[in-house]
């Protein structure tokens, strides 16, 4: 039984809300601004989300604050007024959607016991925006059904039943829902979509053109394409209108794409569909899709020169607004004229800040819900009045934070060794830098986009101790065009790593670093790159910081030994022998690029933690190499999280981290440094 917190309203609770909004532009920081906390850097959000009720009458949030849960609450937007509906003395709320305009659903983490928040216990319940009507409609694993107030425990769906993660038509009692079969472990075998009544609990179980992955619904809410990836391929279902049934769209390559490949984004009211495709290009655009002959149409929407076409579709009510894109910043391409017309409003009224709208499902001419950001603040919502420019401050994700004392973050690109230009963020300590020390801070997947303007803890927290921060998007990064992506196959430890260091040497000749001060650090495989960058290139960095990182490419097809690899066995097979390195074509280039066969070679400083649980990089990797170079290097830090995943999940464990992280660097290339 999961105890409830106790209904109340909260009178109080608006007003926090509304005061913790501090102006949305702050000046760089004098010498005499504090340092601030590490806590505030890595704490929980207060606000870690809010949505406006379809007919934007109500906003509902979810608000946590250092030392207590994360409660669901409900304002109502005319009187002003606030109430928690869904609150737990043991469980924290996750995430939430509106039913409708009196309903939520909602699911449950717990962000006291690591690694809290998986989807696998997350849970589903319903209940009204008055806190009325609560059920439980799927269980949480490991848990028997809850009984809440009066209500007996009733039938519930299986744990592994799961949120959607689309806004659906929000029109009635009724959502979609996910519910996953796995093969042996972790892999999933077939995900079906269940219309589920969240008064009653009835399902419906919608027909699924074989095994499917993923599920889009249309712009009136209802499942319209059905996704699905075998030996490498992946196939996009479509289900007709004309006939109601299922048909191929199309079919390409999982990993390598192909001339007619694409990424759809979502329905207009018309029926459209809209994708990502290259076309004739190098980088993507937004496109149309054809859905006669399953090709995306050669004229594109939207394009980005320089970068992917990286964002979604904006609607207000059923209808495509605009598109949310991301370049060197986010911003949105407006298709509405009145709506540019009213960004420009939003955006003189909030300065120095990326101003977000968002609608709701059926009020979208009059009310807009904004979130703001940039490199030194972090997030904060605001409401905006379309028709008056009222604004209307919700709250903000970390409050109390001296925004002097941060960073100012600029893109910058330079050139590799080869002559490719590569992209980067650069952070500077408050009042700028010259010869300072830095922080190549690597960026994990390797095959995402690392960076996006904007405030990130991490970052921010080692500017504000005196240190410039690079982080580059090597090759190999997604979202700078094809090319970029392509340049980065099979080269780990090789050319993405030289990318790396010329970002340091560069940052070097810019005047901004030190040379005799600068460190690598990163997560994953940017932990593999710190390991590989203090081989490789041992006269241009003093120590490294690395966590769950990769330690042998081997290792990750097989190097787990007390539980199921999270990487799935398609991956293995058809996706990493040509992106990573294939095991027997590739093996001298595997051994040569591993850390663990290069171990005798580094002797910078290292400082190294891995979790306990992680399923992607597991501990065994990080012994494996703490073995072989132990030998041969006496000034490595060893850290254990035990209850950890990929990462840090207790804001407890953050803190220690790097706690332990700034000691390290003070003593290698900060102030503790120059004065040994």
């Amino acid at each position: 039984m999961l105890p409830r917190i106790p209904m109340r309203r909260l009178g109080g609770a608006l007003a926090l809300l509304l005061a913790a909004a501090a102006p949305l532009h702050a000046a760089r920081a004098p010498a005499s601004v504090p340092t601030p906390p590490i806590e505030r850097f890595f704490v929980n959000p207060q606000l870690a989300a809010a949505s406006l009720s379809p007919d934007a009458r109500y906003l509902a949030a979810i608000s946590g604050a250092s030392g207590r849960r994360a409660y669901l609450i409900v304002i109502d937007l005319e009187k002003k007024t606030a109430k928690t509906v869904a609150g737990y003395q043991n469980a924290d709320v996750r995430r939430f959607e509106w039913v409708n305009n009196g309903r939520l659903l909602f699911d449950l983490t717990d962000h006291q016991i690591a690694p809290g928040g998986v989807e696998m216990a997350a849970g589903l319940f319903a209940v009204d925006r008055d806190g009325g009507n609560l059920r439980q409609l799927a269980g949480r694993r490991g848990e028997p059904p809850m009984s809440i107030g009066s209500h007996i425990a009733h039938k519930v769906l299986p744990w592994h039943t799961f949120m959607l993660d689309q806004r659906g038509a929000q029109n009635s009692d009724s959502v979609y829902v996910e519910s996953v079969e796995f093969l042996e472990g972790s892999e999933v075998r077939n995900v079906n979509l269940l219309r589920l009544n969240t008064i009653t609990a009835a399902t419906q179980t919608v027909p699924r053109p074989g095994r499917v992955h993923g599920w889009m619904l249309d712009h009136k809410g209802e499942p319209r394409l059905a996704m699905s990836s075998e030996k490498g391929v992946t196939t996009i279902h479509y289900l007709d209108p004309a006939n109601g049934q299922w048909r191929v769209l199309s079919s390409f390559d999982s990993y390598k794409g192909g001339k007619d490949a694409f990424e759809p984004l979502g329905f207009g009211s018309d029926g459209t569909l809209f994708a990502t495709a290259y076309g004739n290009s190098d980088t993507t655009g937004l496109v149309t899709v054809d859905l006669a002959t399953g090709k995306p149409k050669p004229e594109p929407l939207v394009v980005t020169p320089g970068y992917d076409f990286t964002g979604d579709l904006v609607y207000s009510g059923d209808k495509v607004a605009g598109a949310r894109v991301r370049t060197d910043a986010d911003s949105i391409v407006w298709f509405n004229p009145a709506m540019a017309e009213a960004q420009k409003k939003l955006d003189a009224a909030l300065p120095g800040t990326v101003n977000l709208m968002s609608f709701p499902a059926q009020n979208g001419a009059e009310w807009a819900l904004v979130r703001s950001f940039s490199d030194v603040r972090p997030l904060a919502y605001t409401l905006f009045n379309l028709r008056t420019g009222a604004l209307d401050p919700v709250g903000e994700a970390y409050p109390g934070l001296d925004l002097r004392a941060m960073g100012q973050q600029d893109p910058v690109r330079y050139k590799a060794r080869d002559g490719m230009e590569i992209p980067a963020l650069l952070t500077l300590p408050p009042g700028g830098a010259k010869q300072a020390p830095l922080v190549v801070l690597v960026h994990g997947g390797p095959y995402l986009r690392g960076n996006r303007w904007g405030w990130k803890p991490d970052t921010q927290f080692l500017a504000s101790r005196g240190y410039a921060v690079l982080e580059p998007d090597f090759r190999g990064s997604t979202g700078y065009g094809d090319k970029h992506f392509r340049a980065g196959w099979k080269q780990w430890g090789l050319a993405m790593q030289n990318d790396i260091a010329d970002g340091a040497r560069w940052a070097i000749a810019q005047g901004i670093a030190d040379p005799k001060r600068i460190c690598i650090a990163g997560a994953s495989y940017g932990g593999y790159a710190v390991l590989m960058g203090l081989a490789n290139d041992p006269d241009l960095y003093k120590c490294g910081v690395g966590w769950v990182g990769v330690t042998d490419i081997n290792l990750l097809y097989d190097g787990h030994w007390s539980f199921t690899s999270d990487m799935s066995e398609q991956w293995k097979q058809y996706g990493m022998p040509d992106l990573v390195g294939d095991r027997v074509k590739d093996a001298a280039q595997l051994k040569a690029t591993s850390p663990i066969e290069q171990a005798a070679r580094i002797k910078a400083p290292l400082l190294l933690a891995y979790g306990g649980v992680d399923q992607r990089v597991p501990m065994y990797h990080g012994r494996k190499f703490l073995d072989a170079v132990k030998p041969h290097n006496k000034q490595v830090e060893w850290i254990e999280y035990l209850d950890e995943g990929h990462g840090w999940s207790l804001p407890k464990n953050r803190v220690d981290f790097w706690s332990r992280v700034e000691k390290f660097l003070d003593k290698n290339i900060g102030s503790g440094a120059k004065a040994n």
